[in-house]
């Protein structure tokens, strides 16, 4: 790799320094799509919940580099038998490029347009046309597809594939920690320099030493945490259910051809093309587009979509009830109450279903993903959930919060709703 004549240093709240030591490294970082990840916030619209929770898609993607580095860095000095030097520029572009490819509020883009962020990643990636193509291309005439193949999971080296996309890679490490940090959480800290330190690389993936059992059982436990109490909070998918009625509406309206005046160019792409949308027109899209469609929709004739905007943009989330599943009879009740109290239920209700499996030993049921292991003294490979009964207690658990949302007003309109609001109240 060709390095700079002086390292680079990016002070950071999470890992304290960033440490820039390569030219294409820094060219990456420095190229239009990723500086458009500053544009793009990392928790979509948990924000308006946490108010913390600014950060951007850039700050996490710089932290995943980090973490990469010093995979490699610790690989370099420590593993050096077990470690190809050749591929430090591949897994590090791969932990720094690895979110290039996320769209405006993240999921719920991706939901309403059908994109995938991964797929529009390595499309990034390899387009000819894209400042990182090129600069990879300097490096290497086959970096790029070398670097898409990690994102894909399809590089046949599994140990890079692990350290971007595993149960434990730079990717979690860093948003757990990030998240946590800017959220104002507790639940999300874990010791991520003795987990580091413990790394051995294989064949087959990353494994650990025995000694780091508490560490990373510390890990799945933040993660776990996380997810109850800041990913899975009521009002911040009450949010989410507000921004993806009001796109599907705008959705609605654009094909019908419906005020057509209100669609500019750059947000009229995506609705016109959906997940078909070229390249350099999905590069166009970032959160301040789409707050700025917002706006001009406020003024809409269509009473529905300048309603959800207003309620987007000056935060008000829908309440909710928790409910069993899909099928509960009560949905259509709830429903009906919506109806009865002045309200299109199509547009003014929903449901979310949020669901998550902490860790997943894989060993019975599936078999496409390493559990974690560790190597003991004996060079004897061992599962986590073998070692530590806390992870074992929750091993292949799926935590699940089904709810139903609707506006905030109905609370005052219907005294069953409210009886019932009250009496489920998960939060």
């Amino acid at each position: 790799m060709a390095r700079l004549k002086k390292e680079k240093v990016f002070r950071d709240p999470i890992l304290n320094f960033i440490s820039i030591r390569d030219k294409t490294i820094l060219d990456l970082i420095n190229s239009s799509e990723m500086q458009r990840l500053r544009r793009i916030k990392a928790l979509g619209v948990a924000n308006l919940v946490f108010h913390g929770g600014e950060q951007s898609r850039f700050q996490h993607s710089l932290g995943v580099y980090e973490i990469t580095r010093r995979m490699v860095e610790h690989f370099d000095v420590n593993r050096p038998k077990f470690w190809d030097h050749d591929n430090d520029i591949v897994v590090m572009a791969a932990g720094l490029l690895h979110d290039i490819g996320h769209g405006a509020y993240s999921h719920t883009f991706e939901h309403i347009f059908g994109t995938n962020h991964e797929e529009f990643t390595q499309k990034i990636i390899t387009d000819p046309s894209t400042e990182v193509n090129k600069i990879l291309k300097r490096y290497d005439e086959n970096l790029p597809n070398e670097v898409a193949s990690v994102i894909a999971k399809t590089h046949p080296n599994k140990l890079l594939v692990s350290m971007i996309s595993s149960q434990i890679d730079a990717d979690r490490m860093d948003y757990l920690l990030r998240d946590a940090y800017f959220t104002g959480a507790e639940y999300g800290k874990y010791d991520i320099e003795r987990i580091l330190h413990l790394m051995y690389p294989t064949e087959e993936g990353i494994v650990f030493d025995i000694s780091g059992v508490h560490s990373v059982e510390d890990y799945i436990v933040s993660r776990y945490q996380m997810y109850l109490q800041v990913y899975f909070h009521p009002a911040s998918r009450g949010m989410e259910v507000v921004l993806e009625n009001l796109l599907m509406r705008a959705q609605g309206l654009f094909t019908e051809e419906i005020q057509p005046e209100i669609f500019f160019p750059t947000i009229a792409a995506i609705f016109e093309s959906g997940k078909d949308i070229s390249v350099s027109n999905y590069l166009k899209l970032d959160d301040g587009v789409f707050t700025t469609a917002f706006g001009i929709w406020l003024n809409s004739k269509d009473k529905i979509l300048s309603d959800l905007s207003r309620r987007f943009l000056d935060r008000k989330p829908f309440k909710s009830i928790s409910y069993s599943g899909e099928r509960d009879n009560r949905l259509i009740h709830l429903e009906k109450l919506v109806e009865e109290n002045g309200f299109d239920k199509f547009w003014y209700s929903g449901t979310n279903n949020a669901n998550d499996i902490p860790y997943k030993s894989y060993s019975a049921r599936n078999k496409t993903k390493r559990p974690i292991q560790f190597i003991d003294g004996d060079g004897n490979l061992k599962g986590l959930s073998s070692l530590s009964d806390i992870v074992k207690s929750i091993d292949n658990m799926e935590v699940s919060d089904n709810r139903f949302f609707f506006p905030k007003e109905l609370l005052k309109r219907s005294e069953e709703l409210k009886k019932q609001y009250h009496d489920r109240k998960a939060f």
